[in-house]
């Protein structure tokens, strides 16, 4: 009974032990979602907003440009996957590698070639353990990206719009890609992150293009030089802005979703320790009546013998 004892005892400690943990990670995660939070819904307007005008001049620029022009037979997609670089975040990394494997299937069953593209050590950490084949990973920056970083993603990702036509900069033509979807955790509130994708190439026009009333007043654009470089210059700025964002949204996810799991990790510690202090006692309590039974029956058998006596 001694022993049981001891090894309750052994387990509360190591329970208050991990307790401590999560709970100061819970708190860490809790001073950084503020920001996080703050730093996503800042980037949204400016995002939104330059893709409207990029989709603008596109629209009355009547210019063909890689990255704006559909084609008519897509062979292939490039999907980038932006997950967290490290667990104890519950199932948020796991629920956007399970968007991306559906998202995988759809665009393989419409009869496109899939690369991957991946942002953060979970991703990379799932397709090295499956053997999969990816182009490149970037990780380091899950929890707290800069726009240097998505600068250096989306330059790779342009590239592989580029590389369909005779540029220098332009990578192993093996790689072009006819589409760019994005599959990130789309920050909704502090309880709610819901994995989300994004076409992020070729644009998507969402100005409009259908023929406008009397009244409306049509916005007059001037290219100087030219339209087509005009759209080379604000493309790349639109790509990155959306994946910038992409990244914060994702950030806020993540911190939102490890703040969540390391309060559900210290309420369970805490009725743990609960458990095997309710247990202990209880042990303590049986062997202290055991002994207090065995000396009563000493003493009686004591008694009895010096009455025969």
């Amino acid at each position: 009974m001694a022993a049981s004892v001891r090894e309750l005892r052994a387990k509360i400690r190591s329970t208050q032990a991990t307790k401590k943990i999560t709970r100061a990670m819970e708190l860490i995660a809790a001073s950084r979602i503020i920001k996080a939070q703050q730093h996503a819904a800042a980037a949204a307007p400016y995002a939104r907003e330059l893709t409207r005008a990029v989709s603008a001049v596109a629209t009355f620029s009547n210019v063909e440009h890689p990255l704006t022009t559909e084609k008519e037979n897509p062979k292939k997609a490039a999907v980038l996957v932006i997950t967290g670089d490290r667990g104890l975040a519950g199932a948020y990394s796991s629920s956007v590698l399970k968007e991306a494997e559906r998202l995988g299937e759809k665009l393989r069953a419409e009869g496109k070639e899939v690369d991957y593209y991946l942002a953060g050590r979970k991703a990379e950490g799932y397709f090295n353990f499956r053997g999969r084949e990816f182009i490149t990973s970037w990780t380091g920056f899950s929890d707290k990206p800069q726009y240097s970083d998505a600068r250096t993603i989306g330059e790779t990702l342009t590239k592989t719009f580029a590389s369909q036509e005779s540029d220098e900069d332009a990578i192993d033509p093996a790689l072009a890609a006819d589409e760019l979807h994005v599959v990130f955790t789309q920050f909704r509130s502090m309880l709610t992150q819901e994995p989300d994708v994004i076409r992020l190439l070729p644009l998507e026009v969402v100005e409009g293009t259908e023929a406008p009333s009397s009244d409306d007043l049509l916005p007059l654009y001037e290219f100087e030089p030219s339209a087509h470089e005009v759209l080379d210059a604000l493309l790349p700025k639109y790509v990155n802005s959306r994946i910038y964002f992409c990244l914060l949204q994702a950030a806020a996810s993540e911190l939102a979703a490890r703040q969540k799991a390391m309060k559900s990790a210290t309420d369970n510690a805490q009725d743990l320790i609960e458990k095997y202090t309710r247990i202990a006692n209880q042990a303590r309590q049986a062997g202290i009546t055991q002994e207090i039974s065995e000396i009563v029956g000493g003493a009686n058998a004591l008694a009895d013998s010096s009455a025969k006596d």
